[in-house]
């Protein structure tokens, strides 16, 4: 049986070859590395994660560009794979959704364990820039009539992915230009907080309802957007809080603690702008 083995490569040379092997394997998709695809998929993220954890050299190995660029290729790879399944889901039948399903959450899982690896790597940046790339066109698909009312976990499978997504932007661990960010937000909070009740009135229907965005989730997900929004250049402040406060969910996520900031901002602004002006016509009195 292929299982890559946790050892340690006696050299930087070897260390980097087990760990770029590794890589290729675990970013594999459709079945790429028969007979043993997902055991060997599986064992390559494993031994991914032990060798950034355990291993001593592994700073000089992430550092080197060759490593660099077969992650990066990798993560291409899982993002184009998940685009195409996703992208499908809305032309299969009845039938078929089950086992799409499974296969697209193979795919979400490979992209969740990217958002465990590449912060260590000081590559998350690429994670984000892709997911807010794609945002508007994967919340759309989730919207679509055929999947109103199938495919919870798949649903929120992809708000966690996004949480992480605005979790690293939020708190300055990604820094993305001000378009970028508002487009990440811009796609997911209205589709959060139109979710959110729906899997609520679900749970309480039903008490073995198993997907549903719990306590921990909803706290990093709100705190992540207001850090998000707060961090914006004033007026998308304005837009996205004025779209929040015209919307029927206020409650979740509540952006409360981002208005009563914004509206301090904004007087203080005002009020240093009028102090301003008062100091040029005193000026221009004195000079007469």
């Amino acid at each position: 049986m292929p299982i890559i083995s946790r050892i340690k490569p006696v050299d930087l040379t070897a260390t980097k070859n087990v760990f770029v092997s590794a890589v290729r394997f675990a970013t594999s998709t459709g079945g790429s590395c028969p007979p043993f695809g997902d055991e060997l998929k599986i064992s390559a993220q494993e031994q991914i994660e032990y060798m950034l954890g355990e291993d001593e050299d592994m700073p000089m190995v992430t550092a080197d560009d060759e490593v660099k660029s077969v992650l990066r290729m990798g993560l291409s790879r899982i993002f184009s794979t998940f685009e195409k399944q996703l992208s499908s889901l809305v032309l299969e039948s009845d039938l078929a959704l089950e086992s799409a399903e499974a296969n697209i959450l193979q795919c979400v899982s490979d992209l969740e364990w990217m958002c465990n690896i590449l912060p260590k790597m000081e590559l998350m940046k690429d994670f984000v820039s892709s997911w807010a790339g794609i945002s508007g066109n994967v919340v759309g698909i989730l919207a679509h009539k055929k999947l109103e009312s199938v495919m919870w976990g798949l649903k929120v499978k992809l708000i966690e992915v996004s949480g992480k997504a605005l979790e690293a932007v939020g708190y300055g661990n990604v820094i993305l230009p001000a378009p970028i960010r508002v487009q990440l937000l811009k796609s997911w909070l209205p589709y959060i907080r139109e979710m959110k009740p729906i899997l609520d009135s679900k749970c309480t229907e039903d008490a073995s309802f198993p997907h549903k965005m719990d306590e921990d989730l909803c706290q990093s997900i709100e705190g992540a957007i207001i850090s998000v929004v707060l961090a914006l250049p004033s007026n998308d402040q304005a837009d996205i809080l004025a779209d929040w406060m015209e919307s029927d969910q206020v409650r979740y996520p509540d952006l409360s603690e981002a208005f009563e900031v914004w509206c301090y901002r904004t007087k203080s602004a005002k009020r240093r702008l009028v102090e301003g002006s008062g100091r040029v016509d005193n000026t221009t009195v004195s000079l007469e």
